[in-house]
């Protein structure tokens, strides 16, 4: 129960600190604030730090679900999400590309955004045929 109160007294001075650090930008004004910036890093620090908190509690709970739950299972599906980045990653085409800014993308950009691509296709047709599957055999029954 301490963590609990530790966790409301942090998440309440962090809510204060977001609440005056966006009344002293609202104070400054639009024009001031889009010419300068002033006021606007003490209201990103509050957010790096909400954000830093976030991930830290994610890894926690994902480690800690990972710990408790059957391990041969949690690698089994590892291994089929690497397998699929895998074969994304053959299926991916490396060509340097040019970006809009004039820039120019290298091989092994263009194959790695191909290989997210690929693998959110892969993924995306796995979770649709899977409710579909779920659906027809909730039906049949």
């Amino acid at each position: 129960m301490a963590l609990h109160k530790i966790l409301k007294i942090v998440a309440l001075l962090l809510s204060v600190a977001g609440v005056i650090f966006l009344a002293m930008i609202i104070a400054k004004g639009d024009t001031e604030v889009a010419a300068t910036g002033a006021g606007v890093d003490g209201f990103l620090y509050v957010a790096y730090i909400i954000f830093a908190i976030t991930i830290l509690f994610v890894l926690f709970f994902v480690l800690k679900g990972l710990a408790a739950g059957n391990i041969k299972n949690t690698l089994i599906s590892i291994g089929a999400f690497l397998l699929i980045v895998v074969i994304s990653y053959v299926l991916a085409n490396g060509t340097p590309m040019e970006m809009q800014e004039g820039e120019m993308l290298s091989a092994s950009g263009s194959k790695w955004v191909g290989t997210g691509l690929y693998t959110f296709y892969i993924l995306a047709v796995l979770a649709i045929g899977a409710m579909v599957f779920s659906g027809i055999k909730k039906i049949s029954k």
